[in-house]
């Protein structure tokens, strides 16, 4: 917490590297051994599928619940394909445990998968039964009961009063719940109760995984057929957990905002006509919504070139991970699809999506969006701070190693041929990628650790690669703070962390300089079979609205360089050039307008790396690679980073 201008001494820094003053962050007692008031950096995965979800037992996925904590913790787990008695025969490793996971199987259709489970039954042979038995293509009997405004389910599946899903609903919950409780052990590997919120509204990804902090969690997960809008959610989310007394606490996670036709970020205020009434609104998406999942393995979510109303130029690493530009080449045959439509009525305009852009589907736009509504109804309801996970339907959290990537998908990738290819309407493919992690800074690896940091957006995501990057503001960091070797100390006790606001400067007699922010990150040191790939560089973004109405962005690099001469082999993958173990940097605006609200946060990029297509393509012999591994759109190479959760100024 900032010290009054008495601390903001020599002596008071002595004080501080001493440890006679040691700063608080978090309101749960330790309980481990490694427990750090400075925090420890923990790895994890907070969107992994099972054959709980509809579109994973559809693909002949088997692994529960149980099995995909047995991949995340000890390491292996037996994907598709199936042999002839209907066992998988795949045996998928992982090198590197995960320090924390959930499963978050979706809460629609969850008891419709249970109740087309039962084979002798004859209602498993109905449309929708059939649909997610079959993995070819995508089961659209699904997709028409919840693309709707108002999904509903099956009757001829669920029983007239939806009495049989029901009932397969609650087990399949149990289930969830009891392999979450079974694997979880304080101080050595966290797990969390979980599922995902599927709204596909108007044709539009509106989806969030629903996060609880303990085993206190509501009879029923909430699914976008019971809440069919996002306020419906959030005030669902409320009532039966935030404020039903009871011990229980939540937290969402909005992801894909990339193909959500600008709808995830809406400026709609549904039933609102007043500022109080939009202002209510903002506050409970903040109350429920503290981050965002910026990239899975649907893509980048961070930032695209060319979106209307962005000034600031061409961010190059904006292009990474655009999984939009493959789907809009195989619908249009291009790769610039139309602009959203965003007049009346726009959030009832259906779209076979994506097939617009808005700015509004961009984490970054997003974020300096909020400043903009801030200073309109005296609420910012996109305050949040970034994360990443997988998305993996194959039961097989943290699994985002380029070079190893199984796929995630079950039977429609589980060869090399199909991750690889390129054929329109397939599942997968080229445009898809391994995935990212979400980290945090937490105490110690406990549930209440580690939920304490997502709520309080201490947090960051990876593209994969378990770098470490924080971003620490303050008024009047030294600036030899990167020499100093109790800077994290000092960092928490004369600034705030990342997720927070900066503090007013109240610094007597002294005009208003521009903020100092410390910005640290760290390589991936990989493991002993594979070594982590260096650091290049590492950057602040920053983004405020301009006095013409536009959203500005600037890019700094303020450690590393792009010119470093780093390079790969694309015949072999073996990269080449120097790098950096670590980056630190005591950064100030150079451009600080101190009557302007703004928004910082830090990317962190890695030396180039061969992208998991081109790994699969020269694995395979020269003369059974697909046309798609010569394919002109398609990267050869990936920059891999990590994006800390920003911090706010306001004047």
């Amino acid at each position: 917490m900032p010290l009054d201008r008495a601390h903001r001494t020599l002596p008071g820094l002595i004080a501080l590297t001493l440890g006679l003053l040691t700063p608080t962050v978090g309101a749960t007692a330790p309980q481990c051994p490694d427990a750090n008031p400075l925090r420890n950096a923990y790895f994890g995965d907070l969107h992994v599928h099972t054959a709980l979800s509809a579109d994973a037992v559809g693909y002949d996925v088997t692994v529960r619940p149980d099995g995909a904590y047995q991949f995340a913790f000890e390491g292996w787990v037996m994907l598709p394909p199936l042999d002839e008695a209907g066992q998988p025969t795949r045996r998928v490793e992982s090198a590197r445990p995960l320090d924390f996971m959930a499963v978050t199987d979706h809460a629609e259709m969850l008891g419709t998968v249970g109740a087309c489970s039962e084979s002798d039954q004859p209602w498993s042979q109905t449309e929708v039964c059939q649909a997610i038995e079959s993995s070819q293509g995508h089961p659209w009997a699904l997709v028409k009961m919840i693309a709707l405004p108002f999904p509903s389910l099956d009757e001829e599946t669920c029983g007239e009063d939806l009495s049989r899903c029901t009932v397969h609903q609650q087990s399949l919950w149990r289930e969830t719940q009891e392999a979450a409780h079974a694997w979880n052990e304080p101080c050595e590997r966290t797990t969390f109760v979980g599922y995902e919120y599927s709204s596909f509204r108007m044709g539009s990804n509106l989806h969030r995984n629903v996060i609880f902090r303990n085993e206190q969690v509501p009879e029923t997960p909430l699914s976008f057929i019971d809440a069919p809008r996002d306020f419906d959610l959030w005030e669902g989310l409320a009532s039966s957990c935030l404020d039903a007394e009871n011990g229980c606490d939540v937290l969402a996670i909005p992801h894909n905002m990339n193909i959500s036709n600008g709808r995830m970020f809406s400026l709609n205020y549904p039933g609102a006509w007043t500022t109080e009434e939009k202002a209510n609104l903002a506050r409970m998406r903040m109350r429920v919504e503290p981050i965002v999942e910026v990239m899975q393995h649907k893509g980048d979510s961070e930032c695209r070139n060319g979106l209307p109303g962005v000034q600031g130029g061409v961010d190059e690493l904006c292009d990474f991970e655009k999984m939009t530009n493959g789907i809009f080449r195989n619908q249009g045959g291009t790769t610039e699809p139309g602009d959203c439509y965003e007049g009346p009525g726009a959030d009832w305009v259906p779209h076979l999506g994506p097939s617009c852009l808005s700015r509004q589907s961009y984490v970054r736009t997003a974020l300096i969006e909020g400043l903009r509504q801030e200073s309109e109804i005296g609420v910012n309801p996109f305050k949040f701070g970034l994360s990443a996970s997988t998305d993996t339907h194959n039961a097989i959290g943290g699994a985002v190693d380029e070079a190893t990537f199984p796929g995630h998908l079950g039977e429609a990738d589980n060869t090399p041929e199909k991750r690889v290819s390129d054929t329109a309407g397939q599942t997968g493919g080229l445009s898809t990628n391994p995935g990212g992690l979400i980290g945090v800074w937490a105490t110690e690896n406990t549930r209440d650790a580690i939920f304490d940091a997502m709520q309080r957006r201490e947090v960051f995501g990876t593209s994969g690669p378990r770098m470490r990057v924080r971003l620490h503001g303050a008024w009047d960091y030294p600036e030899d703070l990167c020499d100093t070797p109790d800077r994290l100390r000092v960092a928490d006790a004369l600034g705030v962390p990342m997720g927070s606001d900066l503090p007013p400067d109240t610094r007597p007699g002294e005009a208003l300089a521009a903020p100092r922010f410390l910005v640290l990150a760290q390589a991936d040191p990989g493991t002993p079979a594979a070594a982590g790939a260096p650091l290049q560089r590492v950057q602040v973004i920053k983004g405020w609205v301009g006095e013409d109405g536009d959203h500005h962005q600037r890019v700094y690099d303020v450690a590393g360089t792009p010119d470093n001469g780093a390079s790969v082999d694309l015949d072999t993958c073996q990269p080449s050039g120097s790098g950096h173990h670590d980056l630190c940097a005591v950064w100030r605006d150079p451009e600080f307008d101190p009557s302007r609200r703004s928004v910082y946060y830090v990317r962190a990029v890695e030396n180039p790396t061969c992208r998991y297509s081109q790994h699969q393509c020269i694995a395979l012999p020269e003369a059974d690679r697909p046309a798609s591994c010569a394919h002109v759109d398609t990267p050869r190479t990936v920059q891999e980073r990590a994006w800390s959760s920003p911090i706010w100024y306001t004047p």
